[in-house]
């Protein structure tokens, strides 16, 4: 790397940070923790733990996991999902329907490589073992990556002559096996999984396509929150950035330049904005208690997900993300780990 090269990151990564105060309604907090308190709730639950999007228990917990407020959720609620994942979800990701054992729905009861990224993290936040309460999930990631580095809920990948990944199904493990792992205590298995799973970022360089090099979903650049299993280029980045600065690993700078100085262009002040909604056109499964079937309708939302979703909005979250990318960006420069 050029050394004016090397300035002009650092100086982009020394810029003052900026903090916001968390402006959302403690009454809107409040509603989520009362109805994740509520018999409704667990009644929800027993139906499935995941759906319905967007308003059941799995995401109003999620949205308070990404609010740093994950302590705030009921016990009993924890409690259920863990059970959950002992009797409800099967303990493998099967490829064709053939597998799916009798008496289980193949899609309600089969868990997703991204569904297990992202909970995984919350639990580990919450100061649940998740090793030990639920030994299949950390494995799970390491058999399911696919050789191109990546992962992809979509069971036809696995079946395919030439398998190729999908950037949103790869993330949350990634994050997973290195947010929920101390750096000294990953197995040599799982520090491969990550140096892989980064080379296949790091080989789009966060939004393009490997063999085009065209943007690969256009909605990558524009930030969200919530995340759940979304993925934007800030996302990709804080992953890098920090798998780059915890286990010294070389980071190129033609793998992160581009969304970096894209993101600083579009929040020069450093503070970040809501630019696209979680939960836009989204679909959900949902449950009809007057037959007992399962329908497929438009995504609900709930009040809380809605005032901290809406695009323009100022993010407190996105804000301190970005700051704590640029802080990991500053220390692996000077370190000489920002390579050509």
């Amino acid at each position: 790397m050029s050394l004016v090269q090397l300035d002009k990151l650092s100086q982009l990564a020394s810029k003052p940070g900026t903090t916001i105060s968390c402006k959302v309604d403690k009454d809107l907090v409040q509603q989520s923790i009362t109805y994740l308190a509520s018999d409704a709730a667990l009644d929800s639950f027993e139906i499935d733990p995941y759906w319905p999007k967007w308003n059941g228990p799995w995401w109003q917990m999620m949205l308070l996991h990404e609010m740093e407020l994950t302590a705030l959720i009921p016990q009993r609620l924890i409690d259920r999902l863990l059970t959950s994942f002992d009797t409800y979800f099967m303990k493998f990701f099967p490829f064709t329907e053939d597998e799916v054992p009798v008496g289980r729905d193949p899609l309600n009861q089969v868990a997703c490589h991204c569904q297990l990224g992202t909970i995984h993290q919350l639990l580990t936040k919450y100061g649940v073992d998740v090793n030990r309460e639920i030994p299949w999930i950390s494995p799970w990631y390491l058999k399911y990556q696919l050789p191109d580095g990546g992962l992809n809920c979509d069971e036809a990948a696995y079946t395919r002559k030439s398998p190729k990944s999908s950037v949103v199904s790869t993330l949350p493990p990634l994050e997973a096996v290195l947010n929920c792992t101390g750096s000294e205590n990953l197995s040599v298995e799982q520090i491969a999984f990550l140096d892989v799973g980064a080379n296949y970022l790091m080989e789009k360089r966060l939004f393009r396509s490997s063999t085009t090099g065209r943007p690969i979903d256009e909605n990558w650049l524009q930030l969200c929150f919530p995340r759940y299993y979304h993925y934007d280029i800030l996302r990709g980045l804080t992953f890098l950035l920090s798998w780059s600065r915890r286990l010294r690993k070389p980071l190129p700078l033609s793998a992160i330049q581009e969304s970096i100085e894209y993101i600083d262009r579009e929040f020069p002040d450093g503070l970040v904005c809501v630019q696209r909604s979680a939960v836009a056109g989204a679909k959900s499964r949902l449950f009809d208690s007057t037959t007992s079937t399962w329908t497929r309708g438009p995504a609900a939302t709930f009040p809380l997900l809605d005032r901290v979703s809406t695009p323009g909005t100022a993010s407190p979250y996105l804000t301190e993300l970005w700051k704590r990318a640029k802080a990991d960006l500053l220390v692996i420069t000077q370190e000489e780990l920002v390579v050509f």
